[in-house]
């Protein structure tokens, strides 16, 4: 009986840990590129600070902590993270997802189910050639932006948005 009790104990503890970890992860959502446009042109007197990403570029899983550092020191000051996930519609609950809970992410995370990205990258910049990871600073007037196509790490980071800043 002792050992059968010890066993159920074990399944619910897993369970709930499991639990936790599944709703943690499921505030990440896929959206297509009109919803991406509208977040990022509705900043609302808002700093958006717009990182694109994948689980499976090195670079961009590094620099994400810089990231959610910046999203925790800025969080009462009009300054907004989001990161944009680049991996496959497919993989959105077994690698995004999972990724998510398990690295303790909490900048907004979206994954842009846009397959064709020559559709929509020269809506985001121009300037940008497709590689990962990118950044798109876009200031509060809506109307000032800096992008950066390569890693940052935290100086890189809090030095690009010091200007974007009253």
């Amino acid at each position: 009986m002792l050992k059968k009790n010890k066993k159920v104990r074990l399944f619910l503890l897993g369970f709930f840990l499991c639990s936790a970890y599944w709703v943690s992860a499921q505030n990440v959502q896929a959206i297509k590129y009109p919803a991406l446009e509208r977040l990022i042109k509705s900043s609302n007197n808002t700093v958006l600070v717009v990182n694109f990403w994948a689980t499976w570029c090195k670079p961009c899983v590094e620099e994400l902590p810089h990231f959610e550092k910046l999203n925790t020191k800025y969080a009462n000051k009009n300054v907004k993270v989001v990161l944009i996930n680049l991996d496959a519609a497919a993989d959105l609950n077994t690698k995004v997802k999972p990724f998510v809970a398990k690295n303790n992410i909490k900048s907004s995370t979206y994954l842009l189910d846009e397959p064709d990205y020559n559709t929509w990258i020269d809506l985001v910049s121009a300037d940008w050639s497709g590689s990962l990871p990118f950044t798109l600073i876009v200031g509060a007037d809506n109307k000032t932006r800096k992008i950066f196509e390569e890693p940052l790490n935290e100086t890189q980071l809090e030095s690009a948005l010091k200007p974007f800043l009253n």
